[in-house]
């Protein structure tokens, strides 16, 4: 059941019962698990980065496009760092295998090296991508790849393990976070694909940073890319409000079908050589209702929490699945 049956007991044990619920969230034990921990510290030194970086450019301003600019430290540091906190959180809900540890700490070493490589760059006031007007230069773009590309096969057995090994998640948890790490994999192989595709056009004369005539092919690279952090949250919003198993799992699906649609809308765009937002009637429908399918349920979870916060008077329900 997902509501207790009511109780004469209610009004007198209200308090306790949403401080006990909200202190269990508040404790998780993910975070000090072995193969997160490092993922968590690093994930939590790169989100200072970025924002860091964002107050070095509202007080020295400058262009925020461009292969030089500061908005690669603020969005490298900021997307670095949460993707290290999720790939924590994943790895600390699957059995331990032999080497989990030490590939944890390798992936997380990768993207904080990475993203400290494109802030010395930014400081060197050089780009850090398709950059190889020097030997060093060049090095560094291709250290960079290197260390994406050990990033992204981390993330393939990571996501693969998700579908064949139990995690102990309820089910809208469990999808949230199977279909957020295939996201992050299909968004890492698009990167990959913008560097590869960005190198051979420069050797052709071309901009690196272009697809056909108008195409920005790192859009849809990042159009998904924090599905892995988006998704569970949605799910975890949803527990927390008291919304059942069943309800929250459909939430969760069509969420899901949203960020796909979002996705497919994103390399339309980008392989017909158009820009981002100029899309005929019938491409400008898939990012109408991917936008739908994922406004819904924020805007339902939203709701939920805002009416569970304003209802003190009202009995607790607890998170079904828990």
């Amino acid at each position: 059941m997902d509501t207790p049956a009511p109780s004469a007991a209610w009004p007198h044990r209200r308090t306790d019962d949403r401080s006990a619920a909200l202190s269990a969230v508040l404790s998780q034990r993910w975070t000090r698990d072995r193969r997160a921990w490092l993922l968590v510290l690093f994930g939590l030194l790169l989100l200072e980065s970025g924002l860091a970086h964002l107050v070095v450019w509202l007080v020295a301003g400058g262009p925020w496009e461009g292969p030089v600019s500061w908005r690669k430290p603020i969005l490298f540091g900021i997307s670095g760092g949460l993707t290290c906190l999720s790939l924590g959180w994943a790895w600390a809900q699957l059995p331990w295998r032999r080497g989990d540890a030490w590939l944890a700490a390798s992936v997380a070493w990768a993207l904080l090296v990475e993203v400290m490589l494109i802030n010395s760059q930014t400081w060197r006031g050089v780009a850090s991508h398709f950059n190889r007007s020097t030997p060093f230069d060049s090095f560094l773009y291709d250290a960079m790849g290197v260390l994406i590309l050990w990033v992204t096969l981390a993330c393939i057995d990571l996501a693969i393990r998700f579908f064949r090994q139990p995690t102990g998640l309820a089910p809208d948890m469990l999808l949230a976070g199977r279909a957020g790490l295939v996201f992050l994999v299909i968004s890492c192989l698009l990167g990959i694909w913008v560097s590869v595709h960005g190198d051979l056009r420069q050797a052709a004369g071309l901009e690196p940073e272009r697809y056909g005539a108008a195409g920005v092919p790192k859009f849809p690279h990042g159009a998904v890319i924090h599905a892995v952090q988006w998704l569970p949250l949605l799910a975890w919003s949803a527990r927390l409000a008291g919304i059942g198993e069943r309800r929250r799992t459909r939430l969760v699906l069509s969420a899901t079908c949203g960020t796909a649609l979002v996705l497919a809308y994103a390399l339309v765009q980008t392989l017909a050589g158009r820009p981002r937002f100029d899309a005929p009637p019938w491409t400008a429908a898939l990012l109408a209702i991917g936008s739908f399918c994922l406004a819904v349920p924020a805007v339902m979870v939203a709701a939920a929490v805002c009416g569970r916060l304003m209802a003190p008077g009202s009995p607790p329900r607890g998170p079904a699945g828990a």
